[in-house]
């Protein structure tokens, strides 16, 4: 016997990307949700021309269903980004200010930071280039000479 009930409407992200988005309108001052997830979707395609191998997989498995995709559908670039030479591609890429889009990324990398924890995340920075840490809102280390 069918029912005539219908199913819920779902939303259009899973609760933890929505919370992700939350967290990012909250502590980045975003007015809306739209606009964290411009930034979420921004950052995370720029991380993820940047980032390869474990770590990519690792850290695509944290986040949100939603981050993840944005992350694993770029194609990593044969040519790594310094921290700086990144944020100026995205304010390139956006059409934004370099203050804006260093905030974006501030802001989004501080959630991934978060769903990474500390191991991966030091791993990750090991493996780009310098100038990442602080964007992750962590002290750039160099080895001593």
């Amino acid at each position: 016997m069918m029912s005539d009930r219908r199913a819920p409407l779902q939303q259009p992200y899973g609760p933890a990307y929505e919370q992700m988005l939350e967290k990012i309108r909250y502590e980045g001052a975003y007015p809306t949700r739209e606009r964290a997830d411009e930034a979420v979707h921004l950052v995370l395609a720029g991380l993820g021309r940047q980032l390869t191998g474990d770590e990519r997989v690792e850290l695509a498995a944290c986040l949100p269903l939603e981050a993840a995709r944005v992350l694993t559908a770029q194609i990593p670039s044969t040519q790594p980004l310094t921290g700086w030479a990144f944020v100026k591609d995205l304010a390139a890429r956006s059409g934004a200010s370099l203050a804006t889009t260093r905030w974006d990324t501030g802001s989004v990398f501080s959630a991934v930071a978060a769903f990474a924890g500390t191991e991966l995340l030091t791993r990750i920075l090991r493996q780009l280039p310098s100038g990442y840490a602080l964007l992750f809102g962590r002290a750039e280390l160099t080895p001593a000479a």
